[in-house]
């Protein structure tokens, strides 16, 4: 098995509505995703997945779906983690292998994500 690691960016809107204090107010946030593929390399292609491939599976069915949004509008409780799992969910059915995600709110403030065991 070899695992695959691709960095995604992206800018977003939200406010935490549970948060005492001041990120209840709206801000945004450069986020940075580490999407992580883990699987046997394919003995024709000598890859475990194209890197365009995975970049392009990620954005057509998660981070499009978040970048340059207010994030309040797709989930009632933006935090890192919940977005991180609400990625995940996305990404699991359409790239076998998913072995891990962690998303950078900022350069020191990540949540990371391996799917339920």
């Amino acid at each position: 098995m070899v695992e695959i690691r691709i960095e995604i960016e992206f800018a977003a809107a939200h406010h935490l509505p549970r948060h005492p204090g001041v990120c209840r107010r709206p801000h945004g946030h450069n986020y940075r995703l580490l999407v992580c593929v883990k699987r046997p390399v394919d003995s024709g292609s000598g890859m475990v997945m194209d890197f365009a491939e995975l970049e392009r599976l990620v954005w057509e069915n998660a981070v499009g779906r978040l970048d340059h949004r207010d994030l309040n509008e797709i989930l009632a409780n933006p935090t890192a983690e919940n977005i991180v799992v609400w990625i995940w969910e996305r990404l699991a059915p359409v790239i076998p292998g998913l072995s891990r995600l962690e998303l950078w709110e900022t350069s020191r403030y990540s949540a990371v994500y391996e799917g339920e065991r």
